[in-house]
């Protein structure tokens, strides 16, 4: 079973930073590779970045290259996501996910990310 669970949202300001954190619980955590996605009111949820089990592979949308930075403690069993110099077109919940069999699973309730103007 794979539980996740996010963490870190909040309020911030246009040109803020705030770090994203998700625990994940599957045993199978050091050998898989883990994402961040997100989904805008009304909008469809987005891939956001993703790093491969040895941290050797990190892709990122185009949007946040060079603002966000994925990284993860496989010891810890956990991933963040450090945003930098956020835009309201950040706004969204953002959703951790696993790679499992090819798929991304998601099982936590999401962290909400506001920015404002």
């Amino acid at each position: 079973q794979i539980l996740l669970l996010e963490s870190g949202g909040g309020l911030v300001q246009a040109g803020g930073s705030l770090r994203l954190s998700c625990v994940a619980s599957a045993r199978t955590f050091r050998s898989d590779t883990m994402g961040w996605f997100r989904q805008a009111p009304g909008k469809e949820r987005e891939f956001v970045a993703s790093i491969s089990a040895a941290s050797d592979s990190l892709i990122y949308t185009d949007s946040v290259k060079g603002r966000f930075a994925i990284s993860r403690d496989n010891a810890k069993k956990t991933v963040n996501l450090q945003m930098n110099n956020l835009n309201v077109e950040d706004t969204a919940v953002y959703y951790c996910a696993q790679k499992w069999s090819s798929a991304w699973v998601y099982s936590g309730q999401g962290t909400q990310v506001t920015v404002s103007s």
